[in-house]
């Protein structure tokens, strides 16, 4: 199958490592221009140098930044006809143990950076009357994952922006689509210290996703082929949402 994303440009959210790196690695691969942005100077560089991509800094959860990311990508790139969202995921915590502050700032990195980066990013698709918008987000949007309130609660949330927001744009050719890794080998799963030889005993594939499994399946939904999948969240897990 022929991807057809030679002449696109994109934008990856959140790319110095993991989910993030691996689907702007797999669009580079297929001969998209792209563009990746993280909060730390270092590992942005080098990523970017990695890629051979163009690197932009900046901290998702500063009020407006994610906006700036992608006024920085159209003047690097020239346009951005990909957006991919990756957010980092918010710090683990009960109900019960979470104050204000924790939802506030956690409203801010995950939910209104998204929001900002796809507004900013929709008036040139809709300009030249294509576009693909591929939002990361986790299997905790469908299925609680335990002391994940923070993620469990505003992921959700992004699955109804998708839903509704791919229906106002589709007839402008553009598509909105989530994804929802599972449980996969990166620095987040490592944050959150689960036993990860019996989290794999539960997965149906008996393994844990690998960022390379998530990126293969956004890269589809970003290219020409997949112009009629629009308003989907994609689980990527091993099948294990069909398990419990």
């Amino acid at each position: 199958m022929k991807l057809a994303l030679e002449t696109r440009r994109a934008l990856v959210m959140g790319a110095s490592s993991g989910l993030g790196k691996a689907v702007a690695q797999a669009l580079a691969a297929e001969g998209a221009r792209v563009a990746v942005c993280a909060r730390n100077a270092k590992r942005v560089a080098a990523a970017a140098a990695e890629l051979g991509a163009e690197g932009i800094v900046a901290d998702l959860s500063a009020p407006g930044a994610a906006a700036q990311v992608v006024r920085e990508a159209e003047k690097r790139l020239g346009q951005v006809d990909i957006l991919v969202v990756n957010t980092g995921g918010p710090p683990p915590g009960l109900f019960a143990e979470l104050q204000d502050g924790a939802w506030r700032e956690a409203f801010e990195g995950l939910w209104m950076s998204s929001v900002g980066a796809i507004q900013a990013a929709l008036p040139g698709m809709r300009t030249r009357r294509w576009g693909r918008i591929v939002v990361i987000t986790s299997i905790a949007a469908r299925e609680p994952v335990p002391r994940l309130m923070l993620s469990n609660s505003l992921r959700a949330g992004l699955h109804g922006l998708v839903n509704a927001l791919s229906k106002e744009v589709a007839q402008d050719g553009i598509t909105v689509n989530a994804l929802m890794p599972g449980y996969t080998v990166t620095e987040r799963l490592q944050e959150l210290q689960l036993d990860l030889t019996k989290l794999a005993a539960q997965i149906p594939a008996r393994r844990l996703g690998r960022p390379e499994d998530l990126a293969a399946v956004a890269v589809f939904l970003a290219s020409e082929p997949a112009g009629y999948v629009s308003g989907q969240a994609i689980a990527v897990d091993g099948g294990l949402l069909q398990s419990i």
